[in-house]
């Protein structure tokens, strides 16, 4: 309870707060590319409930049809802007909205496709025992993904080589949660945040 009244208070103060923000990052998101402003990605969530998770589109219409669902390095399909909304994960801003209607929470394991939630066994099924998150410890760990997997084919890499360490991460969340590791965690993810702002200068 108190983990989701946090997540309601600050939802709400940050959107009352950065709503000019949000603004003029959708009027850039449509002067840029055509299609609409937001991404709307199916995604497994909560007790196994699938959501649509929100975000400032990045990449082409019908993107995960022209290249799959894993973004790679140099990926041809992110816009101008996306590069930079990416960079500076100011993409990730409209799900404020998933977490105050109680989809997602600001640390959780990070939602994942269908396709592979479908496939949780044994232990993984715990991932889905709390809210999604927009930070996580896996998050952290994989912060630039893109770099991860590399120019070839993205999904292959993913799903060999790093979905089951992230889901590992996410597991050993599920299992230690509380307030103490969420503030940790969101510690980490603006240090994180900071140092890529900084490098890009």
């Amino acid at each position: 309870m108190a983990k989701r009244a946090f997540d309601i208070l600050l939802a709400s103060f940050l959107l009352i707060v950065l709503w000019p923000v949000l603004l003029i990052l959708a009027v850039i998101v449509a002067v840029d590319s055509s299609g609409p402003v937001l991404y709307r990605g199916l995604r497994g969530g909560w007790r196994g409930k699938s959501f649509r998770i929100l975000k400032f589109r990045t990449m082409v219409v019908n993107a995960e049809s022209k290249g799959g669902g894993t973004t790679r390095l140099k990926d041809p399909r992110i816009t101008r802007s996306g590069h930079w909304l990416r960079r500076h994960k100011l993409d990730e801003l409209p799900q404020l909205i998933n977490v105050l209607i109680g989809q997602m929470s600001f640390v959780g394991p990070r939602p994942e496709l269908l396709q592979y939630t479908e496939q949780y066994r044994g232990e993984d099924q715990l991932i889905l025992s709390v809210r999604p998150g927009i930070t996580d410890l896996a998050s952290l760990q994989f912060h630039s993904l893109d770099r991860w997997v590399g120019e070839g084919d993205a999904d292959k890499v993913y799903e060999e080589k790093i979905l089951k360490q992230k889901n590992a991460l996410r597991v050993a969340y599920a299992k230690n949660q509380s307030l103490l590791l969420d503030f940790k965690i969101l510690g980490r993810t603006a240090a994180t945040l900071v140092r890529r702002t900084v490098s890009v200068k």
